[in-house]
């Protein structure tokens, strides 16, 4: 079984597909990045110097009342919080990444 285990995972799909997932997840950080570091500062700027990683609400304070200043601040202090702005950066990159996918399978 063992032999046979080897030969199915040696086969060339199965090492494509491998490989395939460890640069897509490679894409992902840098699509992340590019999100948090290139996309959403300007966008930020534009809209009054918004923060977007650190929109968030408040649901139950924590230990610490708040208002807290931000949402590093909120969590340390036990708090629960919705995250809204995290959520919209994860949208972005999202977005970004089913559009590369959709321009690669495009192509083929």
């Amino acid at each position: 079984m063992l032999k046979e285990f080897k030969e199915f995972a040696m086969k060339g799909n199965v090492l494509d597909m491998a490989v395939g997932i460890i640069i897509g997840a490679a894409f992902g950080t840098i699509v992340n990045s590019l999100v948090q570091d290139v996309i959403m500062p300007p966008i930020g700027l534009l809209l009054g110097n918004v923060d977007f990683s650190n929109i968030f609400v408040v649901l139950k304070e924590g230990k610490v009342a708040g208002p807290y200043a931000s949402m590093a601040a909120a969590k340390s202090a036990g708090a629960v919080t919705i995250n809204f702005g995290v959520f919209v950066n994860t949208i972005i990159s999202f977005l970004i990444v089913a559009f590369a996918v959709f321009l690669l399978v495009r192509t083929v």
